[in-house]
């Protein structure tokens, strides 16, 4: 049989079926679009659920895809086995409603035959036992050998999910040789054994089964067909295990050669070869697909491949950040079939080579502290680790749960995960009890839920502040009224307004609303939208009786909706700048717009510099510089989509939406209040950036008068500074910089004093030591000495004392601090600093850890220290071998 290359068996499959009218339909995104049952697209046929629903019409009746897909319902025995992989593509032709068995089989036939050339005597078929018509379709017109073409029952060859569409399956198998099978001589397709390897897998969509398990034939009967690449070329290239195919093999060499290792040499060294390699191609897809690393959803499955692969890394002894570099051998043996790997190169290098710095940073004390725990198990002759200290480790220090498991798994020990479950939930509790009730009023407890739906409240207030409304409804104490008083608190409802209820993240309008008489005065702080498609007016009843049915004006607050606008309108600008400045990944995740300015969160991977703000700022300054007009139309939302408009986070869109275009800058669909014209916004200012969860960043900004109100306080903090400093305002930078080195120099002729002073004590300490079991130990406190100073004490005690175990305490501000050190001679004994210092700081109620050399704690049982010393020779003692 001939060899043949991975990228060159998918190229002759799509080719094939283009040959035979189909129509070849580009990989889809691994994130599902418009599917909220899958996480990630996990087959070939995932994609396309819409078309054989009959939901949307395919692009053709006949198509053929390549489809990356992505499973971690195994992912615990990836690396473990030469089969399993997370990462996986998947060939498939499909007919909806158009071919079916006759032509599905035939060409099935004809592309293993005669364009992979596979040997037919090694060609065995499976058909379901009642399928007479696809037995007969391979044995009559295909003229398929009888004793290779087995029937199997419904768990083999039978394709259902519940009820719905549902078919007969053939399967096409790949007889491997009697070496991998079993000794049973009627050994065939079915059997248990490895020696039949199922490749191409044919269903028949014909049936429509209801809730009683009735079988109904379909109208349209459908074809889906699935053929997965790397089993297939497993194959083809003759090798046992995928790891072994040509691409896969591929990115194997690059790690052997930044581990310096041989793969196939060393079992477990080889385990987490398989890991990084399968696991390295997954999150080079997912990350292109604009999946980021987070804590929950597609993100979590992507940041636990991510970690698990660079754990994986320190396990071959790769000390510093690789996988990002891995990604060139990817996109090498991938970038064609799938460009967009090779457009997005440097984004994926980047979001992974952040990930794996974040995670550098809290695996190594994670690691340490859950080495300890292990310790402490096989010590106490435990099997479990306990919720509580996994949830420590996850809690504070940040190490997967999924991390923890698995390490302790190698140790042959267990974790109490309903525990662990516990701690999560009481943690979740304590987060909703301190953000509270952030949902404001509850339409439940809304009195207008109880009105007629007639009731209604139409806005009107896009281009008009006044204008003229009926009361619908007063409430007074969450009761409905037919009337208010003067200072009473009050809700009121018109059936028209120019008020703005909040919503889409921009605040209510306020203003008043008075009578053509003027003595109904009712001022309105908020406005909210209520139950029933109500506009809800907050406010004080300052003069007059209002009943139900009364004609009041509604005069919005100008200088308030104005200020309002200015920040809605430029949040608008910045999210396109955004995505010029960052990246097209970029998209936003949430808003607030009030009358004293904006906040914008955003998906990003990382800090903005302080050099991208400031190009940030700039454009969206110069945008509003341009005077672009703001036009807002009312449109359907497929021909706001085919304009191009984006929508916005947290809105919820009917089929008439409004588009708000900024010249041909920005377009996007909002329904809040906007201005005319970009200039008036007057100015663009960012206050702050920050981190709000993973993969999200705010920012927040003022724009208009609040700009100048901003400048005009930094013009009186720098005259107060430069009064203060007595210096010229011009010449304040430097002022500061010569304070700052005079400071500098002054801290360190303390530093130096305070050490001089402690060093003369090193003798006296000296003579102190002990000897425990031949080895020399010194003990000793001090007080109101900085960590710097303590350890630089230690190592010249350690130097002085040539061979043994030096631990110091010092307290300071009613706190301890513990410094251990220890000589390599005594290391090589047994002694572990890291160990006697985590023993000797329990007995004052603290904790730490650290290396064999050196290690550091900290306490607050003030009262405890001596005590703590003085077990320092006890915890030596059980140390020397």
């Amino acid at each position: 049989m001939q060899q043949m290359g991975l990228n060159e068996i998918r190229s002759k499959f799509l080719k094939f079926f283009e040959s035979k009218d189909h129509y070849v339909k580009e990989s889809a995104s691994l994130v599902p679009h418009n599917d909220k049952s899958l996480l990630l697209i996990n087959s070939g046929m995932a994609p396309l659920k819409n078309y054989f629903a009959g939901v949307e019409v395919p692009p053709s009746s006949r198509m053929t895809t390549c489809q990356k897909c992505i499973r971690t319902g195994d992912i615990e025995n990836v690396g473990k086995t030469a089969r399993h992989g997370t990462f996986f593509e998947m060939l498939g032709n499909f007919s909806f409603g158009d071919y079916f068995k006759r032509e599905s089989i035939k060409w099935g036939w004809e592309f293993v035959t005669e364009h992979l050339n596979m040997p037919e005597d090694k060609i065995w078929v499976t058909v379901y036992e009642e399928d007479d018509d696809s037995y007969d379709l391979w044995a009559k017109e295909m003229g398929f050998p009888e004793e290779r073409l087995v029937r199997l029952g419904k768990d083999d060859n039978f394709w259902e999910i519940g009820i719905g569409p549902c078919g007969p399956c053939s399967e096409i198998h790949y007889d491997r040789g009697p070496e991998y099978g079993c000794d049973n001589p009627d050994c065939k397709p079915g059997c248990d054994c490895d020696r039949y390897l199922e490749f191409w897998n044919h269903v028949f969509t014909q049936f429509d089964r209801d809730e009683n398990g009735n079988y109904g034939q379909l109208e349209h009967k459908n074809i889906d067909t699935g053929m997965g690449l790397e089993r297939m070329a497993c194959i083809m290239q003759d090798v046992d295990n995928i790891f072994e195919v040509d691409t896969i093999r591929q990115i194997i060499s690059a790690i052997e050669k930044a581990a310096n290792v041989e793969y196939g040499k060393d079992s477990k060294r080889d385990v987490s070869v398989r890991i990084i390699t399968d696991h390295i191609r997954a999150v080079s897809f997912l990350v292109a697909d604009g999946v980021l690393p987070s804590n929950e959803g597609r993100g979590y499955v992507l940041r636990r491949l991510l970690r698990r692969a660079a754990r994986h890394g320190k396990l071959l002894g790769i000390k510093e950040n690789f996988l990002f570099k891995l990604v060139d051998e990817v996109i090498k043996v991938s970038g064609e079939a799938y460009p967009e790997l090779v457009e997005k190169e440097s984004y994926i290098k980047k979001v992974i080579r952040i990930e794996e710095e974040k995670f550098n940073e809290t695996i190594d004390q994670g690691s340490e502290i859950l080495a300890s725990y292990i310790a402490e198990l096989k010590e106490n002759k435990e099997t479990t680790l306990s919720g509580e200290n996994a949830f420590k480790l996850y809690d504070t220090y940040g190490f997967p749960i999924d991390l923890t498991k698995e390490i302790l798994e190698e140790e042959n020990l267990l974790i109490d995960e309903e525990a662990f479950n516990e701690e999560m939930n009481k943690q979740r509790e304590r987060a909703r009890s301190a953000r509270g009730n952030m949902d404001g009023e509850s339409w439940k407890e809304d009195p207008l839920s109880k009105l007629d739906s007639s009731v209604a409240s139409e806005f009107d207030g896009y281009k008009e502040l006044k204008n003229r409304g009926t009361v619908k409804a007063i409430v007074v104490d969450n009761e409905i009224v037919e009337a208010a008083e003067a200072g009473q608190s009050v809700v009121i409802v018109l059936d028209k307004t120019t008020f703005y209820p909040e919503g889409g993240g921009q605040a209510g309008d306020c203003g008043v609303l008075v009578n053509d008489d003027e003595d109904i005065v009712i001022e309105i702080t908020d406005t909210r939208k209520g139950a029933n498609n109500t506009i809800k007016h907050i406010g004080t009843v300052k003069s007059g009786k209002v009943n139900n049915g009364e004609v009041l004006k509604t005069i919005v607050n100008k200088e308030v909706r104005m200020a309002s606008a200015r920040n809605h309108s430029a949040t608008h600008l910045l999210h396109k700048v955004l995505k010029e400045v960052l990246g097209d990944h970029v998209n936003q995740a949430g808003s607030l717009v009030t009358p004293e300015r904006l906040r914008f969160d955003v998906t990003h991977f990382e800090a903005i510099t302080k050099d991208e703000l400031k190009v940030i700022e700039e454009k969206v300054n110069e945008a509003i510089l341009e005077a672009l007009d703001i036009n807002c139309e009312n449109m359907t939302i497929n021909e706001a989509k085919e304009k191009g408009a984006t929508a916005l986070f947290g809105e919820k869109y009917g089929n008439d939406v409004r588009v708000v275009s900024m010249g041909d800058f920005s377009i996007e669909l909002c329904g809040g209040t906007h201005l005319t014209n970009t200039s008036q916004v007057g100015m663009f200012k960012i206050l702050s950036e920050g981190g709000v969860a993973a993969g999200v960043r705010r920012i927040e900004a003022i724009t208009g008068k609040a700009v100048y109100e901003y400048l005009k306080e930094k013009e009186a903090l720098i005259a107060e500074v430069s009064s203060n400093l007595k210096t010229k305002e011009d010449s304040l930078a430097q002022r500061v910089t010569n304070l700052l080195e005079e400071n500098k120099n002054l801290s360190k002729e303390l530093h130096d004093v305070k050490t001089k002073m402690s060093l003369q004590e090193v003798d006296s300490v000296l003579d102190s030591k002990v000897d425990i079991n031949g080895v020399n130990l010194v003990a000793t406190k001090f007080e109101g000495m900085d960590m710097n100073t303590l350890k630089e004490v230690a190592d010249n005690l350690r130097d002085k004392l040539a061979s043994g175990v030096v631990v110091l305490a010092n307290v300071a501000d009613d706190k301890v601090s513990f410094v251990v050190t220890a000589t390599n001679d005594v290391i090589a004994k047994g002694i572990h600093s890291g160990n006697i210092v985590r023993e000797v700081a329990k007995v004052a109620s603290g904790k730490g850890g650290g290396r064999p050399n050196m290690a550091q704690a900290g306490a607050t049982d003030v009262a405890k220290v001596d005590e703590a010393l003085k077990y320092a020779s006890e915890v030596v003692k059980t140390q020397v071998k």
